[in-house]
């Protein structure tokens, strides 16, 4: 197994959960140049075989068929296996891994299908003639508008702004504030995408707080977090912030995408200018500086 592929193997069962990407039984019987895995689709699609060339990632795995079918349906098998293919073929680059990608593309190809489904199965929806959806879109343009107004009529956000890190013509940037409250955590989110129209039109702004509630019996601890599309780079930031015991402070990371595919490698660029976001903010010193008051 290589290195590269050693690690994909990893981060997947990480994201997805153990046993999504496995060993075959049979790989043993493999030609030498060559593995065999059971590749399990998140949700309750169908399982898959996969075999990875001694060469990967400088070639894409073959899809051999499928080892077990999404919830004994007819048709499903193939129709997962075929979306599959068509997903790998679309995000697999030479010398990139690919597989978190493929998944990630066949769920949304899944879930474009699906909708489609529906929209064939439902009737027609009926319209009013008053006060119909072009009448609607209109009123939420001018709630927007007005919010917009709202918003910059507030102080700005005390933000500390990470260093940018360039990756593969991908572009990372972090901003850390302090906060007390879930409502003032998603003001400043709100606030930031409103005033830069460059971080608003970004590919990614994943977002994650922690805020610890008063003192007293009653106190409650609020965290959340937010992907926005970067799938399970959320939870990820909050991990980081559980691990570096942030309280009372929120992140967002933005990205924009260059073009070129990162694969999981992108999780440890995010942590990164998190992490870097969190030293300039003073969050990470005051932390050494209050275990060494305690000693």
């Amino acid at each position: 197994m290589s290195d590269e592929l050693h690690d994909e193997v990893e981060a997947i069962n990480s994201i997805y959960g153990d046993n999504t990407l496995t060993p075959s039984d049979n790989s043993s019987n493999s030609p030498s140049s060559a593995s065999t895995y059971i590749l399990k689709l998140p949700g309750d699609a169908s399982s898959l075989r996969l075999q990875f060339p001694d060469s990967y990632p400088q070639q894409p795995p073959v899809v051999l068929g499928t080892h077990h079918s999404s919830g004994g349906r007819k048709g499903a098998g193939a129709r997962d296996l075929g979306l599959f293919r068509d997903a790998l073929g679309a995000v697999f680059q030479e010398g990139a891994v690919c597989v978190f990608d493929a998944v990630e593309e066949f769920a949304r190809l899944r879930e474009e299908e699906l909708q489609e489904q529906d929209e064939e199965t439902e009737p027609a929806a009926e319209q009013d003639v008053g006060g119909g959806p072009d009448g609607q879109q209109s009123k939420e343009a001018e709630d927007e508008v007005d919010k917009a107004a709202d918003l910059e009529s507030l102080p700005a956000p005390p933000w500390t702004v990470s260093a940018p890190i360039v990756d593969n013509k991908s572009t990372f940037v972090a901003h850390v504030a302090r906060v007390t409250s879930p409502a003032q955590a998603r003001l400043y989110v709100a606030q930031l995408l409103a005033s830069d129209r460059r971080i608003r039109d970004a590919t990614h702004n994943m977002t994650a707080w922690r805020i610890r509630g008063g003192s007293g019996g009653a106190a409650v601890s609020y965290q959340d977090c937010d992907d926005d599309g970067e799938a399970a780079a959320g939870g990820r930031l909050l991990h980081l912030m559980q691990l570096m015991d942030i309280w009372d402070a929120m992140v967002v990371v933005t990205r924009w995408y260059g073009g070129v595919k990162l694969g999981p490698r992108r999780f440890a660029v995010i942590n990164a200018a998190a992490r870097d976001g969190f030293v300039r903010a003073g969050l990470v010193v005051e932390k050494e500086k209050e275990k060494k008051r305690a000693r």
